[in-house]
């Protein structure tokens, strides 16, 4: 380390012990430990560092680990890292790793987390996710992303094979929440360069997570086993997990129901209700830190009408949010007026003027505006909406198309698979698509960052104010004024229409214990459940 961190009074983390599977007094474990869950979608990707889903990084969480893991409430815990120190100008943190193991047996060492991390930056890993290393501040990601500078001068660098020290271009008070973040986690090096991409495939996947890879036949099913070589395999319970990929929620919960899957995560649209009068010992709701919307192409590939913002006004304030989540969602959900979920910690509402008003108002409203912009019977709008394959998506998507009926809209409706979906939404082949995003780490940047001019941002939407209220807020005391400004630019602007903050409407199996309840970012780690005896 250098001079300065041996003699600079340092703020050091306690080294708490990592969560694990703990059965409560009187508890008997069940004879059978193993858990078959569902997934809406095939896993495109089982690289940490080119996964974009959220599908993914519940099957990444359980095949590797990060610096830090999430506790059940969404708190930080260690997790590769067992203690870390922070500089007093908060830019500087050094993290000491414990004693861990690939599941190969080889040591999972500093110069892997690095690797991991250069490889984030690096454009030639062409990761969708190479924002997120700017995003937390790491010293010339930026330069590094656009191809200024070489990976090897990203601001972390290998002490010795257990020490690792990361230097932030700003005190970033979110930091360490990024850290449980898959784009974060460590790869082992030698197997990514023996192997080149087919690294992530059964047989040559090596994780340091709980379980290890036995075999993924994809967008079908996807099967791990306990990872004998897992630094705390003691307190891991559970021996196998089998991921069951279904598109439709439906025949997903008829499975269930023949005891094929234990647990789905996001019940059918409409059946939470009846499933928690039923089995009320199964059914859970419960707030996730998600927000569904229609994301605007404003990109020049876009279309020329969408750049008018009474039109984008018109549009969003023809959907009735209360019919999306009271008629046809029924899940716990809530009606969205702004972006950010409402259960964000630290995060505070806006309160638009058109959140206030009855439905009724709201389409009158939307009337006048698109006859303002020029258009009416006969000059209708014409618009396609893209969603993915899935029944309930289907089903909103046709409600949104009634919605736009109602006032003039000619709507065209467009169904992809995931991956052709998120494809044709990063190369702005859409006019109007179905966008949801999950919060990264439990903080309001994660999602308004998004549509900073630089972010992910697939509708290309842009405001250099927005901008620097995002910039601002990096290094405020108090970030939550900055944010609450950023969000009332973004829907004074309907740069998308946002329709409805998630609750996980779900079902899992009554012996289950250990799946988080109370964490709003709804991260859960296999290791931490088992089965009791019924």
């Amino acid at each position: 380390m250098t001079k300065l961190f041996l003699t600079t009074a340092l703020t050091c983390a306690l080294a708490l012990p990592a969560l694990a599977a703990t059965p409560a007094e009187g508890e008997k474990l069940a004879d059978k430990q193993e858990l078959n869950f569902w997934l809406l979608d095939a896993i495109k990707t089982l690289d940490p560092q080119k996964n974009t889903d959220a599908d993914g990084s519940d099957v990444l969480r359980q095949l590797f680990e990060g610096l830090m893991n999430e506790d059940a409430r969404g708190a930080m815990v260690p997790g590769l890292a067992e203690r870390h120190e922070v500089s007093d100008d908060k830019l500087t943190y050094t993290f000491h790793l414990r004693d861990a193991k690939w599941s190969n047996g080889d040591p999972v060492t500093a110069g892997d987390v690095v690797f991991g991390w250069r490889r984030l930056a690096d454009p030639a890993t062409a990761s969708e996710y190479a924002w997120f290393i700017e995003l937390m501040n790491v010293e010339n990601a930026s330069d590094i992303v656009k191809g200024e500078k070489t990976p090897d001068q990203l601001g972390i660098k290998a002490v010795d094979d257990k020490t690792i020290e990361v230097r932030l271009t700003k005190p970033t008070p979110y930091f360490l929440k990024t850290l449980a973040h898959p784009s974060t986690f460590p790869v082992p090096q030698k197997v990514v360069e023996e192997l080149g991409d087919k690294w992530t495939q059964p047989g040559n996947l090596v994780g340091n997570g709980a379980f290890k890879l036995d075999k993924h036949d994809l967008g079908v099913q996807l099967v791990m086993s306990k990872n004998d070589n897992y630094w705390d395999a003691e307190h891991t319970i559970l021996t196998k997990l089998t991921a069951t990929t279904v598109n439709d929620q439906s025949i997903a919960l008829t499975r269930y129901s023949a005891g094929e899957l234990d647990w789905i995560s996001q019940l059918p649209a409409g059946q939470y209700p009846r499933l928690k009068e039923e089995r009320p010992d199964e059914a859970h709701s419960t707030p996730w830190a998600c927000s569904y919307a229609y994301l605007f192409n404003l990109s020049d590939k876009g279309p020329e009408a969408l750049k008018d913002l009474r039109v984008r006004q018109a549009l969003a304030y023809a959907v009735d949010r209360d019919v999306m989540v009271d008629k046809v969602l029924q899940g716990g959900q809530k009606p969205a007026y702004w972006w950010t979920h409402w259960a964000i910690e630290g995060f505070e509402a806006p309160d638009p003027e058109f959140g206030h008003w009855t439905q009724a108002e709201r389409v009158e409203k939307a009337k006048a505006l698109l006859a303002e912009a020029g258009y009416g019977p006969d000059k209708p709008l014409k618009l396609s909406i893209q969603y993915n394959t899935s029944e309930d998506h289907k089903k909103l998507a046709v409600a949104v198309q009634q919605f736009w009926k109602q006032i003039g809209v000619d709507v065209e409706l467009k169904n992809y698979e995931w991956k052709v979906h998120t494809d044709r939404l990063q190369n702005q082949d859409f006019e109007v698509a179905r966008y949801a995003w999950c919060a990264d780490y439990n903080e309001p940047s994660t999602f308004l960052d998004y549509f900073r001019t630089d972010g992910y941002n697939n509708g290309k939407w842009s405001n250099a104010e927005f901008d620097k209220l995002l910039n601002d807020a990096k290094t405020a005391e108090n970030p939550a004024d900055l944010y609450k400004k950023a969000e009332e630019i973004l829907i004074g602007d309907m740069a998308l229409v946002p329709a409805y903050h998630y609750a996980r409407a779900q079902i899992f199996k009554a012996d289950l214990r250990g799946i988080p309840l109370e964490n709003v970012m709804n991260d859960w780690y296999a290791k931490d459940i088992y089965r009791v005896a019924e």
